[in-house]
């Protein structure tokens, strides 16, 4: 889905994806190409399955557990987009972390395996 918004965001819609670094004036500017967007969500992608493999092992509500911290996780997430050289960069950040991080929460949602008695996996 990365690459999907990615493709909508900069070749179709025209957008730069600049973000600030760095605290010292002037600002440093560095773009955000496509093979950063792709890293980023697969790597968001294996941290969110190793975290459901670890609380599947480690307790009974794991897909409570999960979800809770995949949703925590994706807002904290928006602080990134925040960095943002300008608006219309913000915003298209601001989409492909809302993006990426629905696609995990909903996908793995779907796998999480309950057993009989655990009540609100």
């Amino acid at each position: 889905m990365a690459v999907v918004g990615w493709v909508v965001a900069v070749p179709l819609a025209g957008v730069s994806l600049r973000v600030r670094a760095g605290g010292g004036e002037p600002a440093v500017v560095h773009g955000v190409g496509f093979a950063m967007v792709v890293v980023a969500a697969v790597l968001a992608g294996v941290a969110a399955a190793v975290l459901l493999a670890v609380l599947e092992r480690r307790t009974r509500r794991a897909g409570r557990w999960w979800v809770n911290i995949a949703g925590a996780t994706l807002a904290s997430s928006f602080a990134g987009p925040l960095r943002a050289a300008d608006v219309a960069t913000g915003m298209a950040l601001a989409g492909l972390h809302l993006l990426v991080g629905v696609t995990l929460l909903v996908g793995f949602a779907r796998t999480i395996r309950c057993s009989p008695p655990a009540d609100g996996c």
